[in-house]
């Protein structure tokens, strides 16, 4: 295997631009796939079925990302940062297309969940090589530009999946993704050059398995839970008993390893404790609005597809307009009180929206929407660029890594929580309706879509409108946990230091030729 990796190109090479356009357009595969998808799930759920499995669309593909994040950081710290992003890309566009090819809703999630292994690969390196390429003093310019690609796609993104799902097939918001990466690829291929010096390594392969079966395992029991089965019966018991028992056995091996996936000492330092636990709550406070918004949107507002995305492309407009200043607010002021004032931002959208009358309009989840948007700017700027500034080059990747697998990790656990608090609403709703439609509602929460679906059918009767006001009560009960989630959040940050050094991360290590 390889050990330390270097980059031909000095200061201000003239390639770092081309690098730079290449790192954003390999991000906008995972970018816009996210808010291509999210915007067609109601087109999707009537084709295929499976009303209550449509969060695990997410939760398959936000898993697979997160446990493999770790993986892809470390690999690319001894093997370079190239191989890695190429092989993850060709990754994601496999099975982008094979998720176009889907014939229900098991085999969309299982290609979604091959899909984000790639995923994985594309968001360890490109924001880990964004630290080799640039000092301190321009990493939030940078992330700035990189959030920028958030924006776009946001805007693109919707429109594009709305159009599609709407007058032609849902099955295209996979294809799209095919062009784009033959663009990053070919930009990548060209443009990024390193130098490896040789040297033996071990493979964690134990600890990442073990991190796998406790992350999945997680994951699947919170989102089954009280749907699936009662979160005391014995299935319930025994997913989060599998939990306990390998992020115990994760623990061990971790500390024993001579190089681990997931170091000890990345949560023995307040700095990048401080800044994994932000970046598990940004995780969750992205997932709610990006998984449930458009539901809403359609449904509950009676939104075309296209309108519905529009709401959530403003989180993605606030965002980067967020973190393109956040560089200079954390030059000023330190980067835990730059993410105080994110926490800050992020619980005032929330509460814009979960304080409404309700159903709240669509002016005001598009305030929301922005609002919880510029302070998640703020914050992922400092959760990423704050711990990489504290860490020397051999050491960013897996802080990179790990930073990146505590987002994802958040993003897992909002979608399966969140999913199991809007399946539980909305049976809650079935199960306490008035008499006069209690035999003319559906019994089961993965009915309700295709109810809702159908031409001419129930979806203008009084049956629509209470199925409507259920999803409403369901969205509803999900901002009230993302209210308390930004909470815990802006608590959390307090364990990072005001100050702390940022020699060691403040050098560039210039990729270019």
């Amino acid at each position: 295997m390889t050990s330390r990796v270097t980059a031909a190109a000095p200061a201000g090479a003239r390639h770092r631009g081309p690098i730079l356009a290449a790192l954003m357009a390999t991000m906008a595969l995972s970018a816009m796939d996210n808010t291509v998808v999210a915007t067609a799930i109601p087109q999707v759920v009537r084709d295929l079925g499976g009303f209550s499995l449509f969060s695990w669309v997410f939760s398959a593909y936000l898993l697979t990302q997160t446990v493999t994040i770790p993986v892809c950081g470390k690999a690319g710290g001894p093997g370079g940062r190239k191989p890695v992003l190429v092989t993850g890309t060709i990754v994601f566009l496999i099975f982008s297309g094979l998720c176009a090819l889907s014939w229900n809703m098991v085999s969309l999630i299982a290609f979604r969940g091959l899909q984000g292994i790639g995923a994985a690969a594309i968001m360890a390196t490109v924001n880990t090589l964004a630290g080799d390429m640039y000092a301190l003093a321009e990493r939030g310019r940078v992330q700035g530009w990189l959030s920028s690609v958030w924006g776009i796609s946001a805007v693109l993104g919707p429109a594009l999946g709305g159009s599609l799902a709407q007058y032609a097939s849902w099955r295209w918001i996979f294809v799209i993704n095919l062009p784009v990466g033959a663009v990053s690829l070919t930009l990548i291929g060209r443009f990024l050059h390193e130098r490896v010096a040789r040297a033996r390594h071990r493979v964690d392969v134990l600890g990442g398995l073990l991190i796998l079966v406790a992350a999945g395992s997680l994951v699947f029991g919170l989102l089954q839970g009280g749907v699936a089965w009662g979160w005391l019966s014995p299935p319930g018991v025994a997913v989060f008993a599998v939990t306990v028992v390998a992020t115990a056995l994760a623990v061990v091996v971790e500390r024993r390893v001579p190089e681990p996936i997931m170091p000890p000492w990345v949560w023995s330092r307040r700095v990048l404790a401080g800044s994994g636990l932000g970046a598990v709550g940004l995780g969750v406070l992205v997932i709610g609005p990006s998984t449930f918004l458009p539901t809403y949107g359609q449904e509950v507002l009676g939104l075309g597809a296209i309108l519905a995305g529009g709401v959530l492309a403003t989180m993605s407009l606030g965002w980067p307009l967020a973190s393109s200043q956040s560089g200079r607010l954390f030059l000023r002021i330190g980067f835990r009180d730059t993410a105080v004032i994110g926490s800050s931002v992020c619980l005032l959208g929330i509460l814009i929206f979960a304080l409404a009358p309700q159903p709240a309009g669509a002016g005001i989840a598009v305030a929301s929407t922005f609002v919880l948007g510029f302070g998640l700017g703020l914050l992922s700027v400092c959760t990423v660029v704050g711990p990489q500034s504290t860490v020397a080059w051999e050491q960013r990747g897996v802080v990179t890594g790990s930073v990146m697998f505590c987002r994802y990790l958040g993003q897992s656990l909002g979608a399966a929580i969140f999913g199991a608090v809007f399946n539980a609403a909305i049976l809650r709703r079935l199960r306490s309706a008035p008499p006069a439609l209690q035999g003319r509602l559906p019994h089961q929460v993965n009915a309700v879509g295709t109810v809702l679906g159908r031409p001419g059918g129930l979806s203008g009767s009084a049956v629509g409108a209470y199925l409507r006001q259920a999803i409403s009560a369901g969205t509803h009960d999900v901002y009230l946990g993302l209210a308390g989630v930004a909470v815990v959040t802006l608590a959390v940050i307090a364990i990072i230091p005001r100050r702390f050094e940022t020699t060691a991360g403040a050098v560039a290590d210039h990729p270019g030729e």
